[in-house]
């Protein structure tokens, strides 16, 4: 189930729930919220970021058999390969 973003459409008349963006998790299917839960403000769905965190499996590993490599920043537009 994924976490969606929502925040007031006017985060000046809304109240301290969506006043700033706030976290919802939701079906997949689930339609957007149009009203604050607590309010009932007009809401706008964020777009955001997908989570992507450091990698569990042997997914770097695969990756690396595959020819893919890391990039590690050296400075202003300079990087390094890892692997």
């Amino acid at each position: 189930m994924p976490i969606r973003e929502y925040q007031a459409v006017d985060p000046h008349q809304g109240c301290a729930t969506c006043r700033k963006p706030f976290e919802r998790l939701e079906q997949v299917a689930g339609s957007a919220l149009a009203k604050c839960p607590d309010c009932g403000a007009p809401l706008r769905r964020l777009i955001s970021a997908a989570a992507v965190g450091a990698s569990q499996s042997s997914f770097d590993r695969r990756a690396q058999q595959s020819g893919f490599h890391k990039l590690k920043r050296q400075g202003k537009g300079e990087y390094e390969k890892q692997y």
